[in-house]
């Protein structure tokens, strides 16, 4: 079993109480983020490209043991960034242990052997690996050769140190079935506990724009790497949620169900999208205007989007929600969900003609001031710089942009300042976004010249 009896008893324990307290939108996974740097630049991540000054920041222990007491799930994610590189993680995890969490701390392991010292083995503390396929695919996402080996040696390490450990995996347009099936068989021959998978999800921030998956594609992979399960395999989700993956099921989006919080505060609306933040766990519950997201919305940024921190809270809340959900949930889980057949080839949904629209700004835009000039500050991942009436001028990152301020980290500071929008005549990107970059391109260049990507022929 994936899941150990006594988490479970957990979780069905605290949903059980808030649907009797008649909780309408209450959440199961926190997504602590106690910072964004990372030692890996990953051609699929949208989360690393900040400022410096961002990167150098992160989350007190004291912080986030108040993140977790305020939101109350029981379960706490920890991803990052790389959270092994916070110099108190070992506190971060005690302490919550100690509040009796269970925890999945997100990690790629590059420095997992190396810091194993920091922690003691836990039924309440499982080290969740990033591991994306196997070595040739995994090397690739990652964008650095012998990660995968490096990973390995250290999942076998916390393994015989009596540590849980899980991977965590992510596939994009292009794998092949057949690699990643056998890379569910190689996991599982090295012991791991079990594992949890999601299709790529569109970071618009990420290096690589083309390998994301839209929905009749991500249906359609996972129908073929599930047809016909080897027994053996064992993924730490709900069976409900892998049979949504494979279109067997139709849900909508639980946003509030994964909430992230980080060195902004609570994001709004979830983990992949952000439309601003909030400073109490109860703002974001009472301020976000959840009708906009989600399948059901026709919001375009949520078409596609199948992954888990929206649709498995849903898939969750179905199999108990009645009997007959549960009566699902348990078959699924006993006997094996239910996965269509896998088509032919590939379904493909052409996607709308886009309309012509300015490029995004870049570095040495200016405009006068608008609504809409300080939504493009928002979205920038570089310092903007904010001139005044008076003839002043502050520069720095647009941390979370309100109805009438806004919140800036200055260049150079640790500490953000709240600004008033009121008096801003003019803005200048003046710092280069990050994300701009061409370094995954550079790099995949470099090995396609080695190897040919491996492409799936279904």
């Amino acid at each position: 079993m994936p899941v150990p009896i006594a988490q479970m008893y957990t979780v069905v324990s605290y949903l059980l109480r808030q649907r009797l307290g008649g909780a309408s939108r209450y959440p199961l996974v926190l997504m602590l983020e106690p910072l964004y740097r990372c030692n890996l630049a990953c051609a699929g991540c949208g989360k690393i490209q900040y400022p410096s000054n961002i990167l150098k920041h992160q989350l007190s222990v004291e912080e986030c043991m108040a993140a977790v007491e305020e939101c109350g799930a029981p379960i706490v994610s920890i991803p990052g960034g790389e959270p092994l590189l916070h110099p108190q993680i070992g506190e971060i995890v005690a302490g919550l242990v100690e509040r009796k969490k269970y925890i999945y701390l997100c990690t790629n392991a590059l420095l997992l052997e190396e810091k194993l010292d920091l922690f003691q083995p836990s039924r309440y503390l499982s080290f969740s690996v990033h591991m994306d396929g196997l070595e040739d695919e995994h090397d690739r996402a990652v964008c650095r050769e012998g990660t995968y080996q490096k990973a390995r040696s250290a999942i076998e390490s916390a393994l015989n140190r009596g540590f849980r450990v899980t991977t965590n995996s992510t596939f994009f347009d292009g794998v092949d079935p057949a690699r990643v099936r056998d890379f569910f068989d190689e996991m599982m021959k090295l012991g791991v506990e079990g594992m949890m998978l999601s299709p790529g999800y569109s970071y618009d921030k990420a290096a690589n724009q083309d390998g994301f998956l839209e929905r009749k594609r991500t249906e359609n992979l996972f129908r073929q790497l599930f047809h016909e399960p080897h027994k053996s395999w064992r993924f730490n989700q709900s069976p409900l949620f892998l049979e949504f993956l494979a279109g067997g099921r139709s849900f909508d989006c639980t946003p509030w169900g994964n909430p992230t919080y980080s060195v902004f505060g609570w994001l709004k609306p979830c983990y992949l999208l952000q439309d601003g933040y909030e400073a109490t766990f109860e703002g974001l519950l009472q301020n976000t205007e959840w009708s906009r997201y989600g399948p059901k919305s026709g919001n375009p940024a949520c078409q596609n989007c199948m992954v888990h921190c929206g649709f498995e809270p849903t898939a969750v809340e179905q199999g108990f929600s009645s009997l007959g959900g549960f009566w699902e949930m348990a078959r699924a889980a006993i006997v094996s969900p239910r996965i269509p057949a896998p088509e032919a080839e590939w379904a493909s949904v052409e996607a709308p003609e886009a309309a012509a629209t300015a490029q995004p700004p870049s570095q040495g835009w200016s405009s006068e001031a608008s609504i809409e000039a300080l939504r493009e500050a928002f979205d920038y991942r570089g310092n903007v710089t904010f001139h005044f009436e008076d003839g002043s001028e502050i520069e720095g990152f647009v941390a979370n942009l309100g109805e009438k301020e806004l919140t800036i980290w200055p260049a150079g500071e640790v500490t953000p300042k709240q600004m008033p929008l009121q008096g801003i005549v003019r803005l200048t990107f003046t710092g280069k976004d990050p994300a701009s970059g061409k370094s995954w391109q550079t790099w995949l260049k470099k090995q396609e010249a080695v190897q040919p990507l491996v492409r799936g022929s279904a």
